[in-house]
């Protein structure tokens, strides 16, 4: 009896560890999408949505007040009233529509921006190459941002733009090398542990392929960063062109990898 109960103990504790890991993992997921900018912005516009549907009914209330005064159903005092709370009402209305604009023009701002996937977890392989691949993402942006301004280099636009267009889909083909790296991690949590070993391979693996994506994105990165400070190079465009085609190419190889 010995044996099988040190199996149904080595199997109780895999099952617990994988379901506190799914557990925390869908923890950490719902409390970014809580705190998400966009998130945010949509809470708060329904807020001020359902206050200024409260605000337009006290006025509706107000103004049938009113014209029931001026009938003479009721007195004068109360019609009084009525017209000073519909001039209240009408200014706090007025306030809550001019926030409610200010609210829609800042999700309409965000929603221009480019939206991100929730990072993996801190347990993953891929968490540390992603967190790379957000910071050069970042800093790739406001490179080819002032590379694009003709007042301070003299790179050609359509550079820019093949620049910019290439490391979307390269940062794209990166991502989804990331999430078939973390299915492979979980498939090998699930796993007998007779059946890991080939998962286990995986895993390092698609870690190497993230690592290679990864570096050649921040080799475009670095590209850019000498063009804009050596702007008056003698040719920005053989510079940037070079480590875009290269990032190209890669990124092309990480989606076939990934089919």
């Amino acid at each position: 009896m010995e044996p099988r109960r040190k199996v149904a103990g080595e199997i109780v504790q895999i099952v617990g560890g994988q379901l506190q890991g799914q557990l925390a993992d869908q923890v950490k997921r719902r409390y970014a999408a809580w705190n998400d900018p966009r998130a945010k912005l949509d809470r708060r516009y329904r807020r001020s949505s359902r206050v200024l549907t409260f605000w337009l009914i006290v006025l509706a209330l107000l103004a049938v007040v009113g014209t029931l005064t001026l009938t003479g159903v009721l007195p004068a005092g109360v019609g009084i009233g009525a017209a000073l709370g519909f001039a209240g009402t009408s200014v706090l209305t007025v306030r809550t529509h001019q926030k409610m604009r200010g609210i829609d023009a800042a999700r309409k701002q965000m929603a221009a921006l480019p939206s991100r996937q929730a990072l993996p977890a801190r347990s993953s392989a891929a968490r540390q190459p992603m967190e790379r691949l957000e910071a050069a993402e970042d800093t790739l942006r406001e490179l080819l941002r002032q590379l694009d301004s003709a007042a301070l280099t003299s790179v050609p636009t359509d550079s820019v733009e093949q620049a910019r267009s290439t490391g979307v889909e390269a940062a794209s083909a990166i991502r989804a090398v990331s999430d078939q790296l973390q299915a492979v991690e979980r498939a090998r949590d699930t796993a007998p542990p007779l059946d890991r070993a080939p998962l286990v391979e995986g895993v390092r693996r698609l870690r190497a392929q993230l690592d290679e994506g990864v570096d050649g994105y921040c080799a475009l990165v670095a590209a850019a960063g000498r063009v804009l400070a050596e702007s008056t190079a003698s040719n920005p465009r053989q510079v940037l062109g070079d480590a875009t085609d290269h990032l190209a190419g890669l990124s092309s190889a990480l989606r076939d990898l990934s089919r």
